[in-house]
């Protein structure tokens, strides 16, 4: 199946040339990018979100094999969505799926929830699309598996994050996790503030369930708390030593309008 973009001149530039200019004033590429388990980054358009993704994505060393989670926001398909073949078609490229971690990752047996290959749940979700033009820019020969998810139970976000830790073992090379989110929507920017710092230091301490648990008693509307908190499940079965906050920023830092601000952070995670 080839994907189209579903967002393109609309969250970031369709045209090749237009994107890549946008992108290279997000990314400022160190002298030694760090070799990461995993990477929280936001999914809003890029006026509004591209500084933190583009900071996030600058820090690090971009393997060939990405799986990027994402909530899924029109809720079309299946509860777990992955994309097992095909290719999305970008401004700057196609982007192939990564054909064996899909594999590998549908071939691990799950008791209760199951992760699905349906294609369809991605069509028009953006929350994945916003991060693969940040990818190509940096790894040209990216290859990704997307996953699309529902709301799910803790319980099942836990067998999803060791479902994924044995499909990436399976599949026996370096993997990038990417968990797609966006944090508090909507509030002041004191409150969102002050919601998104309960949520940023359970990520911090790589408390999967304490996340889950804080957005959840502090009705945070972070939409990517399930892609976040299993993220941080299979970085913790892999080993994860060390979460570290690369920037926080909200829609008003951008557009000087505190009263209903959407909140961003990038989070990159290591041993």
């Amino acid at each position: 199946m080839s994907r189209l973009p579903a967002v393109a001149d609309m969250f970031y530039p369709g045209d090749q040339g237009e994107l890549n200019g946008q992108l290279a004033t997000f990314v400022k590429p160190v002298k030694e990018p760090k070799k990461v388990l995993a990477v929280v980054s936001p999914h809003a358009g890029y006026i509004y979100s591209g500084g933190v993704a583009g900071a996030v994505f600058s820090q690090i060393r971009i393997p060939d094999a990405v799986v990027i989670l994402g909530p899924n926001h029109r809720g079309i398909g299946a509860n777990i969505a992955l994309s097992a073949s095909g290719i999305w078609e970008m401004p700057s490229g196609p982007v192939a799926i990564n054909e064996d971690l899909a594999g590998s990752i549908l071939k691990v047996p799950t008791s209760g929830i199951k992760i699905k290959d349906d294609p369809e749940a991605h069509v028009m979700e953006h929350s994945i699309e916003v991060q693969v033009p940040f990818l190509q820019f940096l790894q040209p020969k990216v290859s990704i598996v997307p996953i699309a998810l529902s709301h799910l139970g803790f319980d099942a976000c836990q067998e999803i994050g060791q479902a994924l830790v044995q499909g990436i073992q399976g599949y026996g090379k370096e993997v990038l996790l990417v968990a797609s989110t966006d944090m508090t929507h909507y509030e002041s920017q004191e409150s969102a503030k002050a919601k998104d710092k309960l949520a940023i230091d359970k990520i911090l301490d790589l408390d999967p369930g304490g996340l889950y648990e804080t957005v959840a008693r502090h009705r945070i509307s972070m939409c990517g708390v399930v892609p976040t908190t299993i993220v941080l499940e299979a970085c913790k079965a892999l080993g994860a030593e060390k979460a570290e906050l690369v920037q926080y920023a909200t829609s008003g830092d951008m557009t000087g309008d505190y009263a209903q601000v959407v909140g961003y952070a990038g989070f990159i995670v290591y041993y």
